[in-house]
Formats: structure tokens, C-alpha cells, sequence
């Protein structure tokens, strides 16, 4: 089974992240380095998915989250732009569906995974059911469960649930990354005010966002929990800091390429017997002209 490298924003496997002690900025701050950086990252991982879909063994699936503002649109587009789309799939969950109620809360995104040799990417996920609806446990009446939830045996059944699928994935060759954007308060009310003073961005703002901002600490509170219960070395989730974009950008593509090339993809090996038809077919084509 696969599992994660060591990195400084590697959440814990122990149960001992604090969202207090994640930094939201980096201690380095050249933004021209990290935009090389990133231009390299995405020119080595332009590569290295050609063989990632040649080699056809694993998947990749790339689960991004994170509070209004902090950047996961421009991040997935700009981290991203080198790959090939044929071998890649986006998918934005937001609010589920009549049908997607009608099932049970992993549904919606495990028809979406990615098949082998491809990289999907979740613009927020099955996380939001520990996230947004604990936040919010009021959502939970539109879920057609069929018990009364209990307050605090429900999490603790999700999350068990969220461990057991993530495992079987990685077992079967879905190699998963998890990423928490983190974006400071301040950071996102500068934001927001970026989105009112510019016409060009006011379809990005809603008055629901400012509504959720209210929710910071109950939200930092689900996140941390979420993160502590769920990140395993073979389904780690990352704290990346968010205010400052090229550094979390770069971040984010770097830990990407690492993972993929401790994969040691390769195109495959071509057989003597088909190498020998090879030769018959170069004949024959250059003969026709």
C-alpha cells in the first residue's frame, strides 16, 4: 500500500494537528521563486502523467478543501494546466442533489473516482458531510436517514466510514492526496472585499459567504477534528498555507510530483514478438510509400 512521504505540512497520523498552529503563511516569501518552481513542477508532471496513463496500475485522486476564498478554483486550474485533460477529471460537490439524498453520503463521490491510469480531483468532497453539516447538523433532517441521528455517534461513524473507503481505495491502487487550504481570517476578508471593489469578480461573492464567516471557529473545530480522525499514511491530508497563492500553489504541485514519481511509472515494455512485428510493419509502410 502506498504511503506519504514526510513533509512540514503533513498532517499528523497521531490525532495531535491543531488548526491554531497551522500556518497560513509561509516563512518564505519570494514569490518569483516559487513561480519557477511551479513552472518546473508542472513541466515534470506533464511527463510523468503520459506514463501515469501508460502504466495504467494506479489512480490518482487529488481531494481539495478549504474555507470561501482560500483558492481551490485557481489552484486546481493553475497546478494542473500541464495535463493532459484526456487523462484527467475535475468534479465540484456542492449542494447535493434529490437523487444524491436518496443514497448513502459516500455515493455522490464514489462514482466519481477515478479509474486506473487517470487523475481525478474533488473541488470539495464527501468531507463536506463532516465539515459543512457538522457545522450545520440542522441539514442532517433532509438526509432521509433512517434512525435519529445521534449527535456525537454519527461523526464518529462517518469518519469510520470515510477510513474504511479510503483504505480499500489505496489497497486497490488509488493512490490519494488530501489538501486542506488554509486561509487565515484576515486573508479572507480581504478577499471578500476584492471580490465587492471589483465588478469583474462580484459573481464569485455571495451574501452566504459572509453568513458561513461566522461560523470561523466552529469550522476550524470541524476541520481539526476531520483532519486528526481521517489522515492515514495512506490517505494523508496536508495543511498547506494559503495567503500567500504562488507559495501554496507551489507547494501543492510539489508534493504531487514527489508522490507520482515514488510511483516509479514507466511506459511498458514492448514484447520481442511484437517488436519483431514492428519490423514487418516499418517494412511494409515504407514500402507503400
Amino acid at each position: 500500500m502506498f504511503k506519504a512521504d514526510a513533509h512540514p505540512y503533513l498532517v499528523p497520523f497521531d490525532g495531535s494537528f491543531k488548526t491554531a498552529n497551522a500556518k497560513t503563511a509561509p516563512g518564505e516569501t519570494d514569490k518569483k521563486k516559487h513561480k519557477k518552481r511551479l513552472k518546473q513542477s508542472i513541466a515534470e508532471m506533464r511527463e510523468l502523467q503520459r506514463m501515469f496513463y501508460a502504466h495504467d496500475r494506479y489512480s490518482l485522486l487529488l481531494v481539495f478543501q478549504a474555507m470561501d476564498a482560500a483558492g481551490k478554483d485557481s489552484t486546481i486550474r493553475t497546478v494542473m494546466s500541464g495535463i493532459n485533460p484526456a487523462g484527467c477529471q475535475v468534479y465540484s460537490f456542492k449542494k447535493p442533489s434529490a437523487e444524491e439524498l436518496d443514497h448513502d453520503f459516500l455515493w455522490r463521490t464514489t462514482k466519481c473516482l477515478p479509474e486506473r491510469g487517470r487523475i481525478g480531483i474533488f473541488n470539495r468532497s464527501h468531507y463536506e458531510e463532516v465539515l459543512v453539516v457538522k457545522v450545520h447538523p440542522e441539514y442532517l433532517k433532509y438526509q432521509k436517514l433512517p434512525y435519529p441521528p445521534n449527535s456525537r455517534k454519527i461523526w464518529k461513524e462517518r469518519y469510520e466510514a470515510i477510513r474504511a473507503q479510503e483504505e480499500h481505495l489505496a489497497r486497490n491502487g488509488t493512490v490519494i492526496l488530501k489538501f486542506w487550504l488554509n486561509v487565515s481570517l484576515e486573508e479572507q476578508k480581504n478577499r471578500f472585499l476584492d471580490r465587492i471593489n471589483d465588478p469583474r469578480k462580484n459573481w464569485k461573492f455571495s451574501s452566504g459567504d459572509i453568513e458561513e464567516r461566522q461560523h470561523w471557529k466552529d469550522y476550524m473545530k470541524a476541520y481539526q477534528d476531520a483532519l486528526n480522525e481521517t489522515s492515514r499514511p495512506w490517505a494523508p491530508w496536508y495543511a498547506i498555507p494559503a495567503d500567500d497563492k504562488p507559495y501554496m500553489r507551489m507547494t501543492v504541485s510539489d508534493i504531487i510530483v514527489k508522490t507520482m514519481k515514488r510511483l516509479k511509472v514507466s511506459y511498458p515494455k514492448i514484447s520481442e514478438e511484437e517488436l519483431a512485428k514492428f519490423d514487418e510493419m516499418r517494412v511494409l509502410l515504407e514500402g507503400n510509400g
